[in-house]
């Protein structure tokens, strides 16, 4: 039974879940003719774009975005036929390849791999353009700094951006190697949601792993809503963040042993980190909209990175929509902490106590406590993640 038949999830955004997967004597034709044609070899950023344009979680978009989109999202945070959208998903080439291509050619999307390069998709160009990577900088990431690491990728990539649809052949061979019995599509979100009869769905994002202040987020949501997907980023992220798979371990742990299981769905998110904050936060809900979410957990500082944002810009770029035209209910919370006086986790709309009381500990401190083989306080996060993370961590160190 599918879900339509039930009852009615949320719509996807622009009302229907893409799927550009070539199967059966589609996809015979068309991966030898594949084999003839230009190669674009693709990056961590792509390969994760690639991923999630074909199996919907950036519906409405069928390809890689061609100039009137690509325009009008970064100046107006909208594709061009209107529909909010926030992040340019693009793809760059060199200019010398550029000039090899013509609009309306066929080129061949491939990923390098140990054991040779593998085409992954067909690209119909549609488009060729150029841009400009400092408007780009200024507006999707507010600075045109390249410390920002959203900057600095988008300083290396190449001058020209080709858009048109795409039709896959093959998964990226992370699909198969990692989390992959987690790689929920949006296809089969949607019908575990409506097996378990999960009508109100709220998701949480996150490049970090699981903390008590996390936790209580998380489960005060679940209060208002059937059920929780628990949706940690997989993809691309700063050298410096804790792996994906510790902290896809660190859920494990968590979930298994302080929540309820058939209200909790954990599931690998592909996206790469763009920190783009602000932005990042809205393109962050669209996907989850599409997995099937009826609300989205945005905290502080969403997708952030260093000084970039205040520390509730995330919030306050939701106003700048009807609140219809994005769809997905954004529920915002404070910044949350382990009061010692209240003796739980609260923040500064439920606390009174002074912050002396508070326990909070920064990135580096957690860092750098994991690293002399010191465990986390059981105020900060569960023992178990505690010892998952000083794992990660001291294995770090060993590999550099």
């Amino acid at each position: 039974m599918t879900y339509t038949q039930k009852f009615h999830l949320i719509a996807p955004h622009g009302g229907t879940l893409i799927n550009r997967v070539l199967t059966g004597d589609a996809h015979a034709e068309k991966s030898d003719y594949a084999a003839t044609l230009e190669k674009i070899y693709l990056s961590e950023i792509n390969l994760a774009d690639l991923e999630m344009i074909s199996n919907g979680a950036l519906s409405p978009l069928n390809g890689y975005m061609g100039s009137a989109d690509y325009q009008s999202v970064v100046r107006d945070m909208r594709l061009a036929n209107g529909l909010p959208w926030s992040i340019p998903v693009t793809l760059a080439v060199s200019t010398e390849q550029a000039d090899r291509i013509k609009i309306g050619q066929e080129v061949a999307l491939v990923e390098r791999r140990e054991d040779g390069d593998h085409i992954l998709a067909i690209l119909e160009v549609s488009d060729k353009y150029t841009y400009d990577r400092e408007t780009e900088a200024r507006e999707v990431y507010k600075t045109t700094e390249s410390a920002h690491p959203g900057v600095a990728r988008l300083y290396k990539q190449g001058d020209v951006l080709l858009g048109g649809d795409i039709w896959l052949l093959e998964y990226p061979q992370r699909v198969t190697r990692e989390f992959a019995d987690l790689r929920y599509t949006p296809t089969q979100t949607r019908s575990i949601f409506t097996e378990r009869n999960w009508r109100r769905v709220v998701g949480f994002q996150t490049r970090n792993p699981i903390h008590r202040a996390h936790e209580y987020i998380q489960k005060t949501a679940l209060e208002i809503v059937d059920g929780l997907l628990l949706h940690p980023l997989v993809g691309e992220t700063k050298s410096d963040d804790i792996s994906a798979a510790v902290r896809v371990e660190s859920y494990e742990a968590i979930v298994s042993a302080y929540y309820p299981a058939s209200r909790v769905l954990l599931a690998a998110f592909p996206a790469a980190m763009r920190y783009a904050g602000p932005r990042e936060a809205i393109f962050h809900a669209i996907a989850r909209k599409n997995y099937g979410c009826s609300h989205f957990i945005v905290g502080r500082d969403h997708a952030g990175v260093g000084k970039y944002y205040g520390s509730y810009d995330a919030h306050y770029i939701f106003d700048q929509f009807e609140p219809e035209e994005i769809g997905i209910t954004p529920l915002f919370f404070e910044h949350t902490f382990f009061c010692r006086k209240c003796g739980s986790v609260v923040s500064a709309k439920t606390c009174p106590h002074e912050s002396s009381d508070h326990v909070v500990l920064s990135g580096t401190q957690v860092r750098e406590m994991l690293s002399r083989g010191e465990d986390l306080p059981v105020e900060f996060t569960r023992p178990e993640v505690s010892q998952i993370l000083m794992r990660g961590v001291q294995q770090r160190v060993v590999e550099q």
